[in-house]
This record gives structure tokens, C-alpha cells and sequence, in this order.
């Protein structure tokens, strides 16, 4: 039974056993907010979707906590948290359509639900070939519009998109041996984008299928 919003359980951001270079969580204080998206996913069904390392909301849950260890601000936490809810190009589950994004931004605020929306909205192959050149622009899936990253934009896109690929690549050692060097070589291209902690990740975790 998904969990009322008013009893929001604690947000799926723990776990007992750490994949390695996951920094620590450093964020052991309660998140309110945090707790809140959970429950908004459980309402959304995150908890009922299969996906590598049990179920989306638990893929989540470990998204915002690498991106937490790596120290990233509260809206970029919340955004990986939530960073599924549209689909993505790697996941076309969809809990919930672009035509609600208001109620995504309700609960996690606009900041976050911006970042969503450009994730979610990522046509991956077509931005991923330019990202790292001076003229890099973002393909919109969406739309099938193409248009340059806002200031700042580029970090966050960089940051979520490596906690996303680097838990798929902790729990499924298939998916590391095929994807791993070519997300190796994109996030050394990205690298003057990426936090000191999650380059360092990357480099751990995808290094050795690239070797």
C-alpha cells in the first residue's frame, strides 16, 4: 500500500551495504523533503517497478545518497531522488506525465523538478556526442529541440548522470563490462563538470572494466 503523504516514511536513502567508492552520507540529519518525495514516489508506484538492485524507488533511494556523499546541494539531491518520474532514455517507465510537472515541483520545489525535467527530457545519444566540446548542446527527447546548457546547468546534468550510471554499474557487472569504458570515456570529458568525489567514483567503478 503506498504510503500516505501525511505519514511519509523515511526516504529510501541508506544502505547497509555500501558499493565501493561510495563516499559516506554525510546528510544524517532528517530531510523532510526527502521524506516527502518518497512518499510521492510510493503514491507513484516507484516501489512496485523492478529495476537492477530490486526496485526503482530503491534505485532512487541510491541515487540521492551518492549524490548526497559527493555533497551536493539540497535541489540536486531531491532531483536525484526523483530524477526517473518523466522516464528517461535508459528507462521509459513513466510515473508521471510531463502535463504534472507542476505537482512534482509542489513537492520537491522548482529548482529540482527543472533538473527533472532536463534529465527525463535527455535524447542521450545525440548530447552525449558533443558533451565536453566548447558547443555542447542538449537534444530534447521531448521536443526535438536542441539548445546550449544554462550557467550551471552542465554540473548538475554531469553529477546525476554519474550516480545514476555508476549504480546501474555497482549491481550489474553486464552492464559495467558493455557500458562501462564509454561512460569512462564521457565522464572524463565531462570531468571539469564533475565534483572531485564523483570523478573519483567514475574512475574507481568503470576503471576496471576499462581495463
Amino acid at each position: 500500500m503506498p504510503t500516505s503523504p501525511m505519514h511519509p516514511q523515511q526516504p529510501p536513502d541508506s544502505d547497509p551495504d555500501p558499493e565501493p567508492g561510495t563516499p559516506p552520507d554525510t546528510d544524517t540529519a532528517p530531510d523532510p523533503a526527502a521524506a516527502r518525495a518518497a512518499a510521492f514516489l510510493r503514491d507513484l508506484g516507484a516501489d512496485r517497478v523492478p529495476h537492477p538492485g530490486g526496485t526503482l524507488l530503491d534505485h532512487l533511494g541510491r541515487v540521492r545518497s551518492r549524490l548526497a556523499g559527493w555533497g551536493a546541494r539540497p535541489a540536486l539531491r531531491l532531483a536525484g531522488l526523483c530524477h526517473a518520474c518523466y522516464g528517461t532514455d535508459g528507462f521509459p517507465a513513466v510515473l508521471l506525465p510531463l502535463d504534472r510537472r507542476a505537482d512534482l515541483a509542489g513537492v520537491i520545489g522548482a529548482e529540482a523538478e527543472t533538473i527533472v525535467r532536463r534529465y527525463g527530457g535527455c535524447a542521450r545519444t545525440a548530447t552525449y556526442a558533443g558533451l565536453g566540446s566548447p558547443n555542447a548542446l542538449f537534444h530534447d527527447r521531448f521536443t526535438g529541440r536542441a539548445d546550449p546548457p544554462a550557467p550551471g546547468e552542465l554540473h548538475d546534468f554531469a553529477e546525476l548522470t554519474a550516480a545514476n550510471e555508476l549504480d546501474l554499474a555497482v549491481r550489474d557487472s553486464a552492464f559495467r563490462d558493455r557500458h562501462g569504458p564509454g561512460l569512462l570515456a564521457l565522464f572524463t570529458r565531462l570531468r571539469p563538470q564533475l565534483s572531485r568525489a564523483a570523478w573519483e567514483d567514475c574512475r574507481s567503478i568503470l576503471g576496471a572494466s576499462a581495463g
